[in-house]
């Protein structure tokens, strides 16, 4: 018996490679399928099945691709129904794969159809179970995502009695879940990616003895807002989708200069994916940054619309690579990447723009004299909350598209922006740009930086809560 988990850290998510006996399961696979394929001919194996744990809300799966090239049977759980060919799992049923079993337990909470895969190795014994947003290290899926007619409570209700299941496992089970830190999926995930039933029974607060009634309150408290595209993403998993290979064909159309500016005219999203740091020093005018070496798909899928073209701006070697991980989050309607990239609108004599950075100690004196200045603060509202700069206004970042938001800003406001160490602020400083705001400063560092200057005027996380 073989397991690989194959984790992708700028999503947190994790699929798994199962195998026995030179047959194959993929379990809550990426939209991006080679890696699969190519590990079972590597191998010597043949993918069976594709199990989906449920309908995925942050990232679209690849389970239909698979299914396609493979010949390999899509196995949903309980009633999920879906605008594709796939097979319903009863609770309890049972799937050969090799020298072992996988049985599937229907789990909801998180969603209705939810279910965990318990595999059983060649001695017959429960080995490990892969929980899909059902249960996560430290935490379980929030329930009030993709949830048909029910509330978070109804729903929350349910994932007690999954729960409840879950609990009845050995203590030595190996916990596989979809999502490891920094997941959406769930309000407080812990920082590994696996655990086991009795670890989780110790440290986790949704695994403990608690009453319905307390387990519902504690699931539903403090849930913030979910990413503007989750039913996106659910609804295609749900529904189906296009091939990607074709949309890695047209995203890969490269385009000279003039075509470029045709297209950009009408009404087309330019997305510039170079590092922030490379973004600020110059770049086609409302381009808006998202770099690569961020949480790319994730800051895509919250700030851009799904319905409008997009063409790229990238570092030569990665237009590939940027279409993939767009189209993880469903963007599918990418028309091609600028030709040279920025480099080529330079040569070209095309009109540039600009971000200015400015050091933190730049900020704290430049506090001193201008009466117009505003510190923008783009972090998350618990991070706003657990410390920031005395006079700071919190926008968090994925609020930003919203024009509404930014109307306390007035075009003559001298605007420092700041995120935690960077890279956000220079997406939020892109967005302004093309919302009309020149007067805007880039801090560099972040807060984690304008932290340790002197004399600088924090509010601590303590203050905050008296």
């Amino acid at each position: 018996m073989y397991i690989e988990q194959l984790y992708t850290n700028c999503l947190s998510e994790a699929a798994y490679y199962i195998e026995s006996n030179g047959e194959a399961v993929v379990i809550d696979p990426l939209r991006d399928i080679d890696k699969y394929i190519q590990m079972a001919a590597d191998r010597k194996a043949v993918i069976k099945y594709i199990f989906e744990t449920h309908f995925h809300a942050d990232f679209v799966s690849g389970h239909i691709d698979l299914a396609k090239k493979t010949g390999a049977t899509i196995v949903y759980g309980p009633d999920a129904e879906t605008g594709f060919e796939k097979y319903n799992a009863k609770d309890g049923e049972e799937f050969t794969l090799g020298n072992c079993k996988i049985r599937a337990m229907h789990t909801p909470g998180h969603t209705l159809e939810s279910t965990c895969y318990l595999l059983f190795n060649d001695k017959g014994l429960p080995d490990a179970i892969f929980t899909g947003d059902t249960l996560f290290v430290g935490d379980v899926g929030r329930p009030d995502l993709f949830s048909g007619n029910l509330s978070k409570e109804e729903l929350a209700g349910y994932m007690y009695d999954s729960v409840q299941k879950l609990k009845q496992l050995p203590a030595d089970v190996k916990v596989y879940p979809a999502h490891g830190p920094g997941s959406s999926c769930g309000k407080n995930l812990g920082p590994n990616t696996y655990s086991t039933i009795g670890e989780e029974m110790r440290s986790n607060y949704a695994m403990q003895d608690l009453s319905k009634t307390d387990f519902i309150k504690e699931v539903t408290d403090g849930l913030k807002t979910p990413p503007v595209y989750f039913p996106v993403n659910a609804s295609i998993n749900k529904n189906g989708y296009m091939n990607i290979d074709d949309i890695i064909v047209r995203g890969m159309t490269a385009l000279d200069v003039t075509t470029f500016k045709q297209m950009a005219a009408q009404d087309a999203i330019l997305l510039d994916t170079r590092k922030a740091t490379e973004f600020t020093q110059g770049f086609i005018p409302d381009s808006i940054s998202i770099g690569l070496e961020g949480r790319f798909a994730e800051w895509a899928g919250a700030l851009l619309p799904f319905h409008q073209t997009i063409l790229l701006i990238t570092d030569a070697g990665k237009e590939e690579e940027t279409i993939i991980r767009l189209a993880r989050v469903g963007f599918d309607q990418i028309a091609g990447y600028l030709h040279g990239g920025y480099e080529a609108w330079v040569h070209a004599g095309e009109k540039i723009d600009l971000i200015i950075d400015v050091e933190p100690d730049e900020l704290k004196m430049d506090m001193n004299y201008d009466n117009r200045l505003v510190i923008m603060d783009v972090r998350k509202e618990l991070e706003f909350e657990n410390g920031h700069v005395q006079t700071a206004v919190n926008i968090p970042l994925h609020t930003m598209m919203d024009v509404a938001v930014m109307s306390n800003i007035e075009d003559n406001d001298n605007v420092y922006i700041h995120c935690a160490g960077g890279y956000r602020s220079v997406i939020a400083a892109s967005i302004m740009k093309k919302q009309g705001f020149h007067n805007i400063r880039n801090i560099l560092g972040g807060y984690e930086q304008i932290k340790l200057v002197p004399g600088m005027p924090l509010v601590a996380a303590k203050e905050v809560l008296n």
